[in-house]
Protein backbone atom coordinates (compact mmCIF):
# COMPACT_ATOMS: atom_id res chain seq x y z
CA UNK A 1 0.00 0.00 0.00
CA UNK A 2 1.16 3.52 -0.78
CA UNK A 3 2.25 5.52 2.26
CA UNK A 4 -0.27 8.34 1.91
CA UNK A 5 0.22 11.75 3.49
CA UNK A 6 -2.44 14.45 3.43
CA UNK A 7 -1.05 17.92 2.74
CA UNK A 8 -3.26 20.93 3.51
CA UNK A 9 -2.50 24.27 1.85
CA UNK A 10 -4.91 27.03 2.89
CA UNK A 11 -3.62 29.69 0.51
CA UNK A 12 -6.04 31.92 -1.37
CA UNK A 13 -3.69 34.74 -2.35
CA UNK A 14 -3.73 33.91 -6.03
CA UNK A 15 -7.49 33.54 -6.51
CA UNK A 16 -9.70 36.28 -7.88
CA UNK A 17 -12.31 35.87 -5.14
CA UNK A 18 -11.81 35.35 -1.41
CA UNK A 19 -12.72 32.18 0.43
CA UNK A 20 -10.71 29.33 -1.11
CA UNK A 21 -8.66 29.05 2.09
CA UNK A 22 -11.80 27.67 3.74
CA UNK A 23 -12.22 24.93 1.16
CA UNK A 24 -10.30 22.31 3.16
CA UNK A 25 -12.49 22.78 6.21
CA UNK A 26 -15.56 22.67 3.97
CA UNK A 27 -14.35 19.24 2.76
CA UNK A 28 -14.07 18.13 6.39
CA UNK A 29 -17.59 19.32 7.14
CA UNK A 30 -18.78 17.44 4.05
CA UNK A 31 -17.11 14.26 5.31
CA UNK A 32 -19.01 14.58 8.59
CA UNK A 33 -22.31 15.17 6.81
CA UNK A 34 -21.63 12.12 4.65
CA UNK A 35 -20.67 10.11 7.78
CA UNK A 36 -17.20 9.32 6.47
CA UNK A 37 -14.15 8.54 8.60
CA UNK A 38 -11.76 9.70 5.85
CA UNK A 39 -10.07 12.42 7.88
CA UNK A 40 -9.31 10.03 10.74
CA UNK A 41 -7.29 7.77 8.46
CA UNK A 42 -4.42 10.11 7.58
CA UNK A 43 -2.34 12.56 9.60
CA UNK A 44 -2.32 15.88 7.76
CA UNK A 45 0.59 18.27 7.29
CA UNK A 46 -0.40 21.95 7.32
CA UNK A 47 1.72 24.06 4.99
CA UNK A 48 2.10 27.66 6.22
CA UNK A 49 0.19 30.12 4.05
CA UNK A 50 0.77 33.85 3.53
CA UNK A 51 -2.84 35.03 3.51
CA UNK A 52 -1.85 37.91 5.79
CA UNK A 53 -0.49 39.57 2.65
CA UNK A 54 -4.12 40.22 1.68
CA UNK A 55 -4.31 42.84 4.44
CA UNK A 56 -1.27 44.66 3.08
CA UNK A 57 -2.88 45.43 -0.27
CA UNK A 58 -1.70 44.41 -3.72
CA UNK A 59 1.26 46.25 -5.27
CA UNK A 60 1.58 44.07 -8.36
CA UNK A 61 -1.29 44.45 -10.85
CA UNK A 62 0.14 41.94 -13.34
CA UNK A 63 0.84 39.30 -10.67
CA UNK A 64 -1.30 40.02 -7.63
CA UNK A 65 0.34 39.35 -4.26
CA UNK A 66 3.32 37.76 -5.98
CA UNK A 67 5.50 38.47 -2.93
CA UNK A 68 3.21 36.34 -0.78
CA UNK A 69 2.70 33.72 -3.48
CA UNK A 70 6.47 33.27 -3.63
CA UNK A 71 6.55 32.52 0.11
CA UNK A 72 3.75 29.95 -0.16
CA UNK A 73 5.30 28.21 -3.16
CA UNK A 74 8.60 27.82 -1.30
CA UNK A 75 6.72 26.29 1.64
CA UNK A 76 4.79 23.85 -0.57
CA UNK A 77 7.92 22.97 -2.53
CA UNK A 78 9.96 22.05 0.54
CA UNK A 79 7.07 20.05 2.05
CA UNK A 80 6.47 18.00 -1.10
CA UNK A 81 10.18 17.47 -1.73
CA UNK A 82 10.62 16.05 1.79
CA UNK A 83 7.61 13.75 1.46
CA UNK A 84 8.74 12.41 -1.89
CA UNK A 85 12.27 11.86 -0.58
CA UNK A 86 10.65 9.70 2.10
CA UNK A 87 8.67 7.81 -0.61
CA UNK A 88 5.36 9.20 0.69
CA UNK A 89 2.38 9.69 -1.63
CA UNK A 90 1.07 13.26 -1.11
CA UNK A 91 -2.65 13.87 -1.46
CA UNK A 92 -2.79 17.65 -1.55
CA UNK A 93 -5.86 19.63 -0.49
CA UNK A 94 -5.29 23.21 -1.57
CA UNK A 95 -7.06 26.53 -1.87
CA UNK A 96 -6.07 28.45 -4.98
CA UNK A 97 -4.43 26.57 -7.86
CA UNK A 98 -1.18 28.55 -7.92
CA UNK A 99 0.23 26.30 -5.21
CA UNK A 100 0.30 23.44 -7.73
CA UNK A 101 3.55 25.00 -8.96
CA UNK A 102 5.14 24.34 -5.58
CA UNK A 103 3.86 20.76 -5.68
CA UNK A 104 5.42 20.15 -9.10
CA UNK A 105 8.70 21.78 -8.05
CA UNK A 106 8.86 19.56 -4.97
CA UNK A 107 8.17 16.37 -6.93
CA UNK A 108 10.90 17.26 -9.41
CA UNK A 109 13.43 18.18 -6.72
CA UNK A 110 13.05 14.79 -5.03
CA UNK A 111 13.74 12.95 -8.31
CA UNK A 112 15.42 15.42 -10.68
CA UNK A 113 16.40 12.80 -13.24
CA UNK A 114 12.85 11.51 -13.67
CA UNK A 115 10.68 12.98 -16.43
CA UNK A 116 7.47 14.35 -14.93
CA UNK A 117 4.12 14.33 -16.71
CA UNK A 118 1.11 16.36 -15.62
CA UNK A 119 -2.59 15.56 -15.99
CA UNK A 120 -4.47 18.83 -15.48
CA UNK A 121 -8.22 18.36 -14.99
CA UNK A 122 -9.51 21.92 -15.06
CA UNK A 123 -11.70 24.39 -16.92
CA UNK A 124 -8.61 26.56 -17.45
CA UNK A 125 -5.15 26.03 -18.95
CA UNK A 126 -3.33 28.09 -16.28
CA UNK A 127 -0.53 28.93 -18.72
CA UNK A 128 -0.54 32.68 -18.24
CA UNK A 129 2.42 34.80 -17.14
CA UNK A 130 2.64 38.37 -15.83
CA UNK A 131 3.24 39.36 -19.47
CA UNK A 132 -0.03 37.84 -20.74
CA UNK A 133 -2.53 37.67 -17.87
CA UNK A 134 -5.81 39.56 -18.35
CA UNK A 135 -6.58 39.52 -14.61
CA UNK A 136 -3.28 39.40 -12.70
CA UNK A 137 -4.60 36.47 -10.66
CA UNK A 138 -1.73 34.04 -10.21
CA UNK A 139 -3.87 30.91 -9.96
CA UNK A 140 -3.83 31.20 -13.76
CA UNK A 141 -0.03 30.84 -13.93
CA UNK A 142 1.24 27.63 -12.23
CA UNK A 143 2.07 25.67 -15.37
CA UNK A 144 3.99 28.61 -16.82
CA UNK A 145 5.91 28.90 -13.54
CA UNK A 146 7.00 25.28 -13.62
CA UNK A 147 7.86 25.29 -17.34
CA UNK A 148 9.85 28.52 -16.76
CA UNK A 149 8.22 30.39 -19.63
CA UNK A 150 7.32 34.05 -20.11
CA UNK A 151 5.48 33.73 -23.45
CA UNK A 152 6.85 37.04 -24.70
CA UNK A 153 5.56 36.20 -28.18
CA UNK A 154 2.09 37.03 -26.85
CA UNK A 155 3.01 39.89 -24.51
CA UNK A 156 0.22 42.33 -23.65
CA UNK A 157 1.42 43.65 -20.26
CA UNK A 158 4.55 45.45 -19.08
CA UNK A 159 5.12 44.14 -15.54
CA UNK A 160 7.13 46.24 -13.11
CA UNK A 161 10.76 45.46 -12.37
CA UNK A 162 9.86 44.30 -8.86
CA UNK A 163 7.19 41.97 -10.27
CA UNK A 164 9.76 40.37 -12.56
CA UNK A 165 12.25 39.92 -9.72
CA UNK A 166 9.68 37.82 -7.86
CA UNK A 167 8.55 36.08 -11.06
CA UNK A 168 12.11 34.96 -11.79
CA UNK A 169 12.56 33.83 -8.18
CA UNK A 170 9.41 31.72 -8.48
CA UNK A 171 10.53 30.14 -11.76
CA UNK A 172 13.83 29.19 -10.11
CA UNK A 173 12.41 27.50 -7.01
CA UNK A 174 14.02 24.06 -7.04
CA UNK A 175 16.58 24.99 -9.70
CA UNK A 176 17.13 27.16 -12.74
CA UNK A 177 15.62 24.72 -15.22
CA UNK A 178 12.11 23.71 -16.36
CA UNK A 179 10.47 21.22 -14.00
CA UNK A 180 8.14 20.08 -16.78
CA UNK A 181 8.04 20.30 -20.55
CA UNK A 182 4.80 21.70 -21.95
CA UNK A 183 4.48 18.68 -24.25
CA UNK A 184 4.27 16.53 -21.10
CA UNK A 185 0.97 18.13 -20.01
CA UNK A 186 -2.41 16.55 -20.72
CA UNK A 187 -5.50 18.70 -20.28
CA UNK A 188 -8.89 17.19 -19.53
CA UNK A 189 -12.04 19.35 -19.86
CA UNK A 190 -10.08 22.60 -20.37
CA UNK A 191 -12.52 24.94 -22.12
CA UNK A 192 -11.93 28.54 -21.01
CA UNK A 193 -8.67 29.84 -22.47
CA UNK A 194 -7.23 33.08 -23.81
CA UNK A 195 -5.23 33.59 -26.99
CA UNK A 196 -1.76 33.56 -25.33
CA UNK A 197 -2.59 30.17 -23.82
CA UNK A 198 -3.99 28.87 -27.11
CA UNK A 199 -0.70 29.87 -28.75
CA UNK A 200 1.26 27.71 -26.31
CA UNK A 201 -1.17 24.79 -26.56
CA UNK A 202 -0.79 24.77 -30.35
CA UNK A 203 2.96 25.44 -30.38
CA UNK A 204 3.77 22.63 -27.96
CA UNK A 205 1.07 20.21 -29.09
CA UNK A 206 -0.59 19.95 -25.69
CA UNK A 207 -3.38 17.39 -25.83
CA UNK A 208 -6.74 18.56 -24.49
CA UNK A 209 -9.51 15.98 -24.06
CA UNK A 210 -12.65 18.10 -24.18
CA UNK A 211 -15.73 17.21 -22.16
CA UNK A 212 -17.50 16.06 -25.34
CA UNK A 213 -14.68 13.58 -26.03
CA UNK A 214 -14.91 12.25 -22.48
CA UNK A 215 -18.63 11.70 -22.99
CA UNK A 216 -18.36 10.20 -26.48
CA UNK A 217 -15.39 7.91 -25.85
CA UNK A 218 -16.11 7.05 -22.24
CA UNK A 219 -14.09 7.89 -19.17
CA UNK A 220 -12.04 4.67 -19.16
CA UNK A 221 -10.93 5.24 -22.76
CA UNK A 222 -9.93 8.86 -22.10
CA UNK A 223 -7.97 7.86 -19.01
CA UNK A 224 -6.11 5.25 -21.05
CA UNK A 225 -5.41 7.73 -23.85
CA UNK A 226 -4.21 10.41 -21.41
CA UNK A 227 -1.75 7.99 -19.83
CA UNK A 228 -0.59 6.88 -23.27
CA UNK A 229 0.26 10.48 -24.21
CA UNK A 230 2.58 10.47 -21.19
CA UNK A 231 4.08 7.04 -21.94
CA UNK A 232 7.64 8.42 -21.91
CA UNK A 233 7.24 10.05 -18.48
CA UNK A 234 8.66 8.32 -15.40
CA UNK A 235 6.31 10.04 -12.95
CA UNK A 236 2.83 11.53 -13.24
CA UNK A 237 1.16 14.19 -11.13
CA UNK A 238 -2.61 14.71 -11.29
CA UNK A 239 -4.21 18.03 -10.39
CA UNK A 240 -8.00 18.20 -10.13
CA UNK A 241 -9.57 21.65 -10.05
CA UNK A 242 -13.23 21.47 -9.04
CA UNK A 243 -14.11 24.00 -11.75
CA UNK A 244 -13.56 21.16 -14.21
CA UNK A 245 -17.07 20.18 -13.11
CA UNK A 246 -19.94 21.76 -14.98
CA UNK A 247 -21.04 25.18 -13.74
CA UNK A 248 -24.43 23.76 -12.80
CA UNK A 249 -22.56 21.76 -10.16
CA UNK A 250 -19.51 23.88 -9.41
CA UNK A 251 -21.21 26.91 -7.88
CA UNK A 252 -18.84 26.86 -4.91
CA UNK A 253 -15.69 27.75 -6.80
CA UNK A 254 -14.24 31.03 -8.01
CA UNK A 255 -14.43 30.55 -11.78
CA UNK A 256 -17.22 28.15 -12.83
CA UNK A 257 -17.54 27.38 -16.55
CA UNK A 258 -20.31 25.62 -18.47
CA UNK A 259 -19.84 22.36 -20.39
CA UNK A 260 -17.84 20.59 -17.69
CA UNK A 261 -17.69 17.10 -16.23
CA UNK A 262 -20.37 15.53 -14.09
CA UNK A 263 -19.49 14.41 -10.57
CA UNK A 264 -19.77 10.78 -11.68
CA UNK A 265 -17.39 11.38 -14.59
CA UNK A 266 -14.90 13.14 -12.32
CA UNK A 267 -15.00 10.30 -9.79
CA UNK A 268 -14.50 7.62 -12.44
CA UNK A 269 -11.78 9.61 -14.22
CA UNK A 270 -9.63 10.27 -11.17
CA UNK A 271 -10.16 6.77 -9.79
CA UNK A 272 -9.03 5.29 -13.11
CA UNK A 273 -6.01 7.56 -13.62
CA UNK A 274 -4.62 7.03 -10.14
CA UNK A 275 -4.29 3.29 -10.77
CA UNK A 276 -1.23 3.98 -12.92
CA UNK A 277 1.87 3.06 -10.92
CA UNK A 278 3.70 6.15 -12.15
CA UNK A 279 1.29 8.51 -10.40
CA UNK A 280 3.17 9.96 -7.43
CA UNK A 281 0.89 12.76 -6.22
CA UNK A 282 -2.77 13.78 -6.51
CA UNK A 283 -4.27 17.16 -5.72
CA UNK A 284 -7.70 18.79 -5.39
CA UNK A 285 -8.11 22.58 -5.40
CA UNK A 286 -10.39 25.65 -5.52
CA UNK A 287 -13.35 24.68 -3.32
CA UNK A 288 -14.77 28.00 -2.09
CA UNK A 289 -17.64 27.60 0.40
CA UNK A 290 -18.33 31.36 0.53
CA UNK A 291 -19.76 31.09 -3.00
CA UNK A 292 -21.73 27.94 -2.29
CA UNK A 293 -25.14 26.91 -1.05
CA UNK A 294 -25.44 24.24 1.67
CA UNK A 295 -21.83 23.11 1.07
CA UNK A 296 -22.80 21.22 -2.08
CA UNK A 297 -19.52 21.88 -3.90
CA UNK A 298 -17.52 20.50 -1.00
CA UNK A 299 -19.76 17.43 -0.77
CA UNK A 300 -19.26 16.70 -4.47
CA UNK A 301 -15.53 17.39 -4.21
CA UNK A 302 -15.24 15.17 -1.14
CA UNK A 303 -16.82 12.29 -3.04
CA UNK A 304 -14.12 12.69 -5.70
CA UNK A 305 -11.43 12.83 -3.00
CA UNK A 306 -12.68 9.78 -1.11
CA UNK A 307 -13.24 7.61 -4.16
CA UNK A 308 -9.89 8.54 -5.71
CA UNK A 309 -8.08 7.71 -2.47
CA UNK A 310 -9.94 4.41 -2.22
CA UNK A 311 -8.86 3.53 -5.75
CA UNK A 312 -5.26 4.36 -4.85
CA UNK A 313 -5.36 2.16 -1.75
CA UNK A 314 -7.18 -0.71 -3.44
CA UNK A 315 -4.76 -0.89 -6.36
CA UNK A 316 -1.49 -1.09 -4.44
Amino acid sequence: MRDIKLVEVRSELAAGTRGASMGIDALKVASLDLKSDFFTLFDPINVPDANNYLWKGNKFPNAKYIDGVYQVLKNVYSTIESLRMEKKFPIVLAGDHSTAAGTIMGIKAANPSKRLGVIWIDAHADLHTPFTTPSGNMHGMPLAMTARIDNLECQVNNPSEETLIFWNKIKNIGGEFPKIELKDIVFISVRDTEEPENHLITKHGIKNFKTKEVRNSGVASIAKQALEVLKDCDQIYISFDVDSLDSSISVGTGTPVADGLSVEEAIELNAELIKDKRVCCWEIVEVNPTLDSENRMAENAFEVLENTTKSLVDNF
